[in-house]
């Protein structure tokens, strides 16, 4: 007689047999990460005595050796206790089925671990080895990572000796950061949206502009030191009591006013923001790009971002251009999706509000992209065939291959013209402007709907409603008759003067569709795509910052004056039959604070401060105003 079944055997034949009975294909057991893995919550201690808790998560099957994957993170590890499993969908689940070791940490300061937290804590220069000074121990989040992996692999069973990081966001920020000095077990990370700068370009500031309404939002997650460890999340310090984020800033007035009459003085980065309107030696210190600019690259990287995200698409690209810098080669690779922030791992990708991308974009690149890569530097699997930059090309939507970013092309200037007009021709005439009045009092709003928080898909959002205001100026092409593609960043490079003595500039490209557009399926709102002025890129320029964003400097009211920038890079090709739209404007609200169009400290501004002014943009001979782009030519 033969072994007596368990029960859960019997359970699974009767199970099958009632499926069979019906007619129904059998299910298979959902994956259960508690059946198949031990949990474990260590305090690790650090290299100055600072303890970090940390969640272990390691397979019950101990007869092979497992691959570490780490993640540090601000954001917590919860679910805590030792009895409590991650919830079903994490960013870690294709992992726990592929037979890692998961580790989850909370960084210094941070929920249960120990220490104080610092934002975008600075990196240290030079080898700290383990070496005091006059302050003691000399810690960042380089060397707690450090710490973590030493003490992981002399602690923990069943590894084979290599380790992974990975991270979304701030998490990216944690894992870019273990690449300034890595630990030699530390193979393989991949950076994913991370904070690079945040006066430049990332969440809080673009070109020096505040970037109001994230910024405001972060504080009560953030802003607020916490005196001892806990299991608790932060709760917001207060209820605006609408979702009119648009009336709700305006009513705010100047931004003094936010701590006044929210934050309490309780908030200190709000503080930190006020008290440091320029790139000072507070920003500078917390541009992680000018570290990564020296690694000499030993771990292989893949830095992952979205054309569309509205957080850190430039901490993305900045980090990728860092790294090769240090030392280029097939070990430094980039992918970019079509994607909100962190859309790659939390949704399909198969589209973004009414932009179809005809194929799951995320499920590819997490099974054929991400994880085969982890795959063979963490366990010596097969090398999986990726070029050294993977970009999802918009418009034509499909996936290409490059040696390098951005890929060879021709640079050209798309120069505004009279009469609306947009070509990649410079103007002729000796004379000729548009004109604008910008009044702070009725700021150009940044989406056509009302929202406290900032809504992922505005970075595609329809401009036709931004189009139509009298303080927006519209460029565009006729119907294109070929495609033209752009790839790399977009260089506004415009003459404007003001009749105040501060100015912001906002510049937006845009995809103007042909009228016959066909709608998306499934279509449940009723979009009428036909003429839809989808946002290919925008960005702010806060005028005073033109020259240096250090030391900012007035405008000389109706002077012809150059304000040049850099906008984040695209991939997106315009379609036989679509225009190419260029809009200009002096504010973006409530995502951009107001300008107040004097000459002031902004943080510090009075209600007297804000003042209409007349703007002016040229497009003259001797004053062009063009964007400069990367135009791909010849069949890809």
């Amino acid at each position: 007689m033969g072994p007596r079944p368990s029960a859960t055997a019997a359970a699974l034949a009767t199970l099958l047999a009632t499926a069979l009975a019906a007619g129904a294909p059998p299910r298979a057991p959902r994956y259960s990460v508690k059946e198949h893995y031990t949990k474990y919550e260590l305090d690790l201690p650090m290299r100055d005595g600072v303890k970090l808790h940390t969640s272990v998560l390691i397979p019950k099957d101990r007869s092979r050796r497992y691959p570490i994957l780490l993640l540090r993170t601000p954001y917590s590890v919860r679910p805590y206790g030792e009895d409590n499993y991650p919830a079903k969908r994490t960013l870690f689940t294709r992992y726990f089925r592929a037979g890692y070791i998961v580790v989850v940490q909370d960084v210094r300061g941070r929920f249960m671990s120990q220490g104080s937290f610092v934002n975008m804590r600075p990196m240290l220069a030079g080898d700290t080895g383990a070496k005091r000074d006059e302050l003691g121990w000399r810690v960042d989040e380089g060397t707690d990572a450090y710490d973590t992996i030493d003490k992981l692999l002399k602690i923990l069973p069943a590894h084979n000796g290599r380790v992974g990081m990975i991270g979304i966001s701030y998490p990216g920020f944690y894992a870019a950061t273990a690449l300034v000095r890595p630990h030699p077990a530390l193979r393989a990370v991949s950076p994913q949206a991370p904070i690079t700068d945040w006066f430049i370009g990332d969440d809080f500031h673009h070109n020096g502009a505040l970037i109001l309404a994230p910024a405001f939002n972060f504080m009560a997650f953030f802003g607020k030191p916490r005196p001892l460890p806990t299991r608790k999340r932060g709760h917001p310090l207060f209820d605006i009591e609408t979702q009119d984020g648009y009336d709700f800033f305006l009513r705010m007035g100047p931004l003094e006013n936010a701590d006044t009459r929210f934050f309490k003085g309780q908030v200190a980065f709000w503080k930190d923001l006020m008290q440091h309107g320029v790139y000072d030696a507070f920003w500078q210190a917390r541009d992680l790009g000018r570290h990564l600019d020296r690694v000499r690259l030993r771990p292989a990287v893949l830095t992952v971002g979205g054309w569309f995200d509205a957080e850190d698409l430039y901490g993305t690209l900045r980090v990728y251009r860092a790294l090769e810098r240090g030392r280029p080669g097939a070990r430094n690779r980039l992918v970019m999706g079509p994607w909100a922030h962190g859309g790659w791992d939390r949704v399909d990708g198969d589209s973004l509000g009414p932009l179809q991308f005809g194929a799951k974009t995320s499920r590819y690149y997490r099974k054929q992209v991400e994880l085969p890569f982890f795959e063979h530097h963490l366990r010596g699997g097969k090398a999986p065939r990726l070029p050294k930059v993977l970009a999802f090309e918009t418009g034509t939507n499909q996936w290409r291959g490059h040696p390098s970013w951005p890929p060879r092309g021709e640079r050209r200037a798309l120069c505004l013209r009279a009469g609306g007009g947009l070509a990649f021709e410079p103007p002729r005439e000796q004379k000729g402007f548009d004109e604008y009045v910008s009044d702070p009092a009725k700021p150009v709003p940044f989406i056509n709907f009302t929202n406290i928080s900032m809504p992922r898909e505005y970075m595609v959002e329809d401009q036709r409603f931004a189009a139509r205001r009298t303080d927006v100026l519209a460029y565009q092409t006729a119907p294109l008759k070929q495609d033209v593609t752009l790839a790399g960043p977009i260089a506004p490079r415009l003459f404007v003067s003001t009749s105040g003595t501060d100015s912001d500039w906002v510049v937006k490209l845009i995809d103007v569709y042909p009228d016959d557009f066909p709608d998306p399926k499934p279509n449940p709102a009723n979009l009428r795509m036909g003429g839809y002025q989808q946002l290919v890129r925008g960005e702010v320029m806060r005028g005073k910052f033109r020259a240096s964003f250090e030391k900012p400097e007035p405008f000389v009211p109706w002077r012809a004056t150059q304000v040049a920038f850099t906008m984040p890079d695209v991939y997106h090709t315009f379609r036989r039959g679509h225009r190419i739209m260029v809009q200009v404007q002096s504010s973006w609200f409530p995502l951009v604070d107001r300008n107040p169009q004097t000459f002031v400290d902004i943080y510090r501004a009075k209600p007297s401060d804000f003042r209409k002014a007349t703007q002016r943009v040229y497009r003259t001979r001797k004053h062009p105003s063009c964007l400069e782009v990367n135009v791909l030519t010849g069949p890809r």
